[in-house]
């Protein structure tokens, strides 16, 4: 268990027990409503909003850090995680505003200081159930909310950038593995499941052709259960078959979208 730090702690004390010049950015995908969303941080003290991120302990592996942070700021534990990219642009860290929030905290510090010289991150992207995440800011942060992906313009530093990265990454994944286990409720419609796909490749799929794929790939089971409330024929429920599922990660799928 590590100990609770305070940011007056870490920025006097951090690059005694953090990685130097290193650290990771995790962009969070959610789908609810048919929208794709991504949990963004407001940050203190400026009108900017930034991904979820932090520090690695020097005696921790990078992917148990990326699992903490996610931890922190969602609630949960079981968590789809996958690394997908270093981003090191020489002027990628803003000393500016890491300066501005250390003199607001009445910290002042040197220009040798560690949280103000040149880092690179580590990029992880994570799919998590939207209806079960509790969001929660960091000490940097004032609030921890979702938005739709395509409401976002700008970001802080280059976070933009390493989320349009993870988009494209994740749509690389569709085209090879399967995907909605960790985004989708445990019960969903052929319809919904459709949605999500054309939701994160941002174009409109064919309904029999998606659904004879599906059916063929062999890890979507259809239930006796049907989605009861609309105004039409109830559409049947489906769920994946866990075991299946978790072989075509591995194996891979044949063909794209």
């Amino acid at each position: 268990m590590r100990p609770e730090r305070t940011i007056q702690d870490i920025v006097q004390e951090g690059g005694k027990y953090f990685m130097p010049s290193v650290s990771l950015d995790c962009v969070i995908f959610g789908f609810h409503e048919n929208e794709l969303k991504v949990l963004l941080l407001k940050m203190k003290n400026m009108d900017q909003w930034a991904l979820p991120g932090g520090f690695i302990y020097k005696d921790e592996d990078i992917e148990d850090a990326a699992t903490r942070v996610l931890r922190e700021r969602t609630g949960l534990h079981d968590i789809f995680l996958q690394q997908f990219k270093v981003f090191g642009l020489p002027n990628r860290s803003d000393k500016k505003h890491h300066l501005n929030i250390m003199k607001k905290d009445g910290i002042k510090v040197g220009k040798d200081h560690w949280l103000i010289q040149r880092f690179i991150t580590v990029g992880f992207y994570a799919l998590v159930d939207f209806a079960v995440v509790i969001p929660e800011p960091d000490m940097n942060s004032v609030s921890c909310e979702w938005h739709e992906i395509h409401s976002i313009s700008e970001l802080f530093m280059d976070h933009k950038d390493i989320l349009d990265n993870a988009l494209e990454t994740l749509r690389l994944q569709l085209n090879h593995q399967p995907i909605g286990y960790n985004l989708l409720p445990q019960k969903f419609t052929m319809p919904e499941l459709q949605k999500l796909y054309e939701t994160i490749l941002d174009k409109k799929l064919d309904r029999r052709n998606f659904q004879r794929r599906m059916n063929g790939f062999g890890f979507v089971k259809r239930l006796k259960e049907t989605r009861k409330g609309g105004a039409h024929k109830a559409p049947f429920l489906y769920n994946f078959d866990l075991r299946k599922y978790k072989k075509a990660l591995q194996e891979g799928l044949q063909g794209g979208w």
